[in-house]
């Protein structure tokens, strides 16, 4: 998986290996599936403090897209975490949606040539 990590704020800059670090540890058990990671860093309100570090994540995916999710907190570090574990919820139920509909054309396919349905369909007599 590449990581890129772009930061806008100089004091960002000493997180780049932590940011990367995190990243791939939070995107191990789906890192086959997310071939790039693009994160960005940067303070909202300048120096006046308060709830302003962003951090803004861009998954692409294979398949599905690119996911964008952005955290906002008092440091970048709880920034980075949120925004990750709110990326990787969402790609977990994407992807689970997408499997639950595969199967059930699946079923739906299986049940349409089984032999069941077309004993159901046609009518036979006895004599």
């Amino acid at each position: 998986m590449q990581v890129l990590f772009k930061p806008r704020h100089p004091h960002a800059i000493e997180l780049r290996d932590l940011t990367e670090h995190r990243v791939r540890f939070a995107l191990r058990r789906v890192r086959w599936r997310v071939p790039r990671a693009e994160v960005q860093m940067s303070d909202v309100n300048g120096p006046r403090g308060g709830v302003d570090k962003r951090c803004l994540v861009e998954l692409r995916t294979d398949g599905s897209g690119t996911v964008v999710v952005t955290a906002v907190a008092r440091d970048w570090r709880t920034a980075l975490d949120n925004a990750l574990a709110r990326a990787t919820r969402f790609l977990m139920r994407l992807w689970q949606r997408e499997g639950d509909s595969r199967r059930l054309q699946q079923r739906l396919v299986g049940h349409e040539d089984s032999p069941a349905s077309r004993n159901s369909t046609s009518t036979s007599s006895i004599v």
